[in-house]
């Protein structure tokens, strides 16, 4: 079975999402944030102490966009999926790469510097937080004139890609809720198996 290891609200949101939008059957392992500190021995399972990591059988896997993109190839077919010979495909890949690599690393700046250690880079929180929606450009265009990002459809595209708006809404970036991906994005977070990824919490035992 396909074990998934999180924390509340972080990038595992993507494959989890993923994973209920495809019906599959899946372990979730939830921990404290972060797991490296909090559930040191996570690190004997993900030597890197990152979230998410997923082991199927002996795939084992540490990148989110990653993961959701191997459980649609791997357990398709599904219309979360733009197939190669599609005319959106090139832009399918765009945007996944485009999810994590531009919109999501200033947040994980911002994330740290805001959360865990506030006070000692304030200048970080503010500058990268303004990068993260300048970042936001191509997609608020993008938006102007479709519902999903892809092929007409919604796709495993939106749910990497939103992503950073839900962390967006976390940190309090509220520059990033430009018209267009608010519209988009409402309509996403308001899906049964969005709204259930986000809802699963570490809960210590007793």
């Amino acid at each position: 079975m396909i074990k998934i290891y999180g924390t509340e609200n972080s990038r595992a949101v993507r494959p989890i999402w993923t994973a209920e939008e495809m019906g599959l059957e899946y372990e979730l392992i939830m921990m404290p944030f972060p797991p490296r500190v909090f559930m040191k021995e996570y690190l004997d399972i993900n030597i890197l102490g990152t979230i998410p990591y997923m082991i199927d059988g002996d795939v084992k896997m540490t990148e989110s966009v990653a993961i959701s993109q191997y459980l649609v190839e791997k357990y398709g077919p599904t219309d979360l999926q733009v197939k190669p010979d599609e005319k959106d495909y090139p832009s399918y890949l765009n945007w996944l790469f485009h999810s994590d690599a531009t919109l999501t690393f200033p947040q994980t700046v911002v994330l740290r510097y805001k959360l865990q250690e506030p006070g000692v880079a304030d200048a970080a929180v503010d500058g990268y937080s303004r990068w993260f929606v300048s970042r936001l450009k191509l997609l608020e265009k993008t938006l102007e004139d479709r519902e999903y990002l892809c092929s007409d459809r919604f796709t495993i595209a939106d749910i990497c890609v939103s992503y950073a708006i839900n962390l967006a809404e976390a940190l309090e970036i509220e520059q990033a809720f430009k018209p267009n991906i608010t519209r988009w994005s409402k309509n996403l977070f308001s899906r049964p198996a969005f709204i259930k990824s986000k809802g699963y919490k570490y809960e210590p035992e007793k």
